[in-house]
């Protein structure tokens, strides 16, 4: 027996920012979540390669009501030096938001790493407002990643800092698929 479709009456603005570990992992428990009510789920991520992080897979195994998409290049980008095709990657991410945040059918968008795209200036604050107001009313939108800027934090409703107060990284510990990765 299929389980009933949640939908939102009024979506709501999350960000998730700060130094500490857990932006992306705290935005996918909640497109775990959704996905557990039948909620129709998008997830994309900027500055990232599909096929290089274990949650590639772990969406896919998710089934048809979370889809995810990743707009990114191999390497490291630095701040105002973005090459054409970053640029590229970026405009296309954008592009792709714009339209799932219009799309009647959707309920939770994830735009993972768009505050390090606004921080590495591949995207606009602009262009990023514009997507929080121009979204339908019954999406709810999560937007992660470091350094987000004051404005977006003001047009959200609900804004989660991640401090970190203790790493295992500092002991020498390094990064493990399936936990960082």
């Amino acid at each position: 027996m299929e389980q009933k479709r949640t939908r939102l009456k009024q979506g709501q603005v999350q960000v998730y920012t700060g130094n500490g570990k857990g932006k992306t992992t705290a935005s996918f428990g909640l497109a775990l979540r959704a996905a557990g009510c039948n909620m129709h789920v998008v997830i994309i991520q900027f500055m990232k390669v599909s096929g290089h992080y274990a949650e590639d897979e772990g969406i896919r195994r998710l089934g048809e009501t979370v889809e995810h998409y990743t707009f990114g290049n191999p390497g490291w980008v630095k701040k105002g030096q973005g090459t054409e095709a970053d640029y590229a990657q970026a405009k296309a991410g954008m592009e792709k938001a714009r339209e799932v945040l219009q799309d009647p059918d959707v309920d939770l968008v994830i735009l993972d790493e768009i505050n390090n795209a606004l921080w590495f200036e591949l995207v606009t604050e602009e262009e990023v407002l514009a997507l929080i107001k121009d979204r339908l009313p019954n999406i709810e939108l999560v937007l992660t990643g470091r350094n987000a800027p004051e404005a977006i934090m003001e047009a959200a409703d609900l804004v989660t800092e991640m401090r970190e107060i203790k790493h295992y990284y500092t002991k020498g510990v390094p990064v493990r698929r399936g936990i960082e990765f």
